[in-house]
C-alpha cells in the first residue's frame, strides 16, 4: 500500500470515528426541562399523549395494563441521582375534586413544587409527592381510587421516576387512602423500597364500608364499587426483603378507617414474614384521622436517614 493509499484510508477512518461519536451523543437523552409554572391543575382529565412533555420535568407518560397515564410529580431540588428518596401519596381528594381548580387549595406546580422542597429541608432528604390519578394535575379518575387501575399508573410512574432519575430507593410515605395505595405496591411485588410509612390506612375495604354503614347491600366498598383492590387479600404478593421496614401508624379512636383494621393488616405481614411495626399516634378531633405533629412524615425522614446511614448517624430517635 503506497503513501497516498494509507493517507486516504486514515482520512476515511477518522471520519468514521466522528460520525460515530456524534451518533452516540446524539442518542443520550437530555436531561428533563424543568419549568415551574403556577397554572392550576387540573383533575379527572384524560390521558392525552400531548398534554404530557416527556422533556419536562413532573411529568410522565406510562402504559399500565389499563391504558396509558400521564402521572404528575413535583420533587425537591436534589433527587438527582439519590440513594434514597421520599415519595409522598396524600389521602383521597373526594371532597374537593369537583371544585373548580382555582378554589383546590395548594392546586398548582409552584405549591406543590414549593411543598416537596419545604419537606425536603424539614427531612433532610430528597422528597417527591407523587400525584395520585385524577389529582392535582395527573391524568385520571379519582372516583376509580382504590382500584387497580390506580394503583397500576402509580407503580409504572414510579418505575418511570427511578430510571429517570436514577433513585436507587425510594421510602413510601402515604396517608389515608395514599397509604392504602402505598400497601398496594408493595402486595404487587415493587421493590427497592427501604421503607413503607402508612398512616391511617384503609384496608379490609368491604368490612370498613360496612362498619361505616357505607357500602351498598354489603357488596360494595365506601367509593359504590365492587371492583375495588384491598391489600389485605394480596399479603402474598409482598416480596421478601428482611431489610425493608413496614411502619404502620394510627389512632385507636379513628372514625375513618378503624384502627383494628390496620392492626389486622400489620399482623397479616408479619405472619408472612415481613419485618413490620404499629405504632399509634395522636389526632385531630373530632374523627381521629388525621395524625398530629407531622407523625407520618417524621417517621419517613427517621427511616431514609437510617436507610442512608446506617448506625448511629441514622438510628431513629
Amino acid at each position: 500500500m503506497n503513501l497516498r493509499s494509507t493517507s486516504v484510508l486514515l482520512c476515511a477512518l477518522a471520519v468514521a470515528l466522528v460520525q460515530a461519536a456524534c451518533a452516540q451523543r446524539a442518542e443520550i437523552r437530555p436531561p428533563a426541562i424543568r419549568v415551574i409554572g403556577d397554572e392550576v391543575l387540573h383533575w379527572n382529565q384524560p390521558a392525552v399523549r400531548e398534554n404530557c412533555p416527556e422533556d419536562r420535568f413532573g411529568f410522565l407518560w406510562v402504559q399500565p395494563v389499563e391504558g396509558p397515564a400521564c402521572i404528575r410529580y413535583f420533587a425537591s431540588s436534589d433527587i438527582e441521582g439519590a440513594r434514597v428518596a421520599i415519595v409522598q401519596f396524600s389521602g383521597d381528594r373526594d371532597a374537593v375534586m369537583d371544585q373548580p381548580p382555582t378554589r383546590i387549595s395548594g392546586n398548582t406546580e409552584a405549591l406543590r413544587t414549593t411543598d416537596a422542597q419545604r419537606n425536603r429541608d424539614r427531612a433532610g432528604v430528597p422528597w417527591i409527592f407523587v400525584a395520585r390519578p385524577g389529582t392535582y394535575g395527573s391524568s385520571g379518575n379519582h372516583r376509580q381510587r382504590r382500584q387497580p387501575v390506580e394503583f397500576h399508573a402509580l407503580d409504572a410512574a414510579l418505575d418511570a421516576l427511578m430510571q429517570r432519575h436514577r433513585i436507587q430507593r425510594l421510602v413510601i410515605l402515604g396517608h389515608s387512602g395514599g397509604a392504602t395505595a402505598g400497601a398496594a405496591l408493595l402486595t404487587m411485588g415493587r421493590t427497592r423500597v427501604a421503607c413503607a410509612v402508612l398512616t391511617s390506612g384503609a384496608y379490609g375495604l368491604l368490612e370498613r364500608a360496612r362498619l361505616l354503614g357505607r357500602s351498598r347491600d354489603g357488596r360494595t366498598d365506601t367509593t359504590g364499587s365492587t371492583r375495588f383492590y384491598d391489600p389485605l387479600d394480596h399479603v402474598d404478593g409482598v416480596v421478601p426483603d428482611p431489610a425493608r421496614r413496614i411502619v404502620l401508624i394510627g389512632n385507636r379512636e379513628d372514625e375513618n378507617t378503624p384502627f383494628a383494621l390496620q392492626e389486622r393488616f400489620a399482623e397479616a405481614l408479619q405472619r408472612a414474614g415481613h419485618r413490620v411495626e404499629i405504632r399509634t399516634a395522636a389526632a385531630e378531633p373530632p374523627d381521629f384521622h388525621d395524625l398530629k405533629d407531622r407523625a407520618g412524615p417524621n417517621a419517613a425522614a427517621a427511616c431514609a436517614r437510617e436507610a442512608m446511614y446506617p448506625g448511629p448517624r441514622g438510628t431513629e430517635r
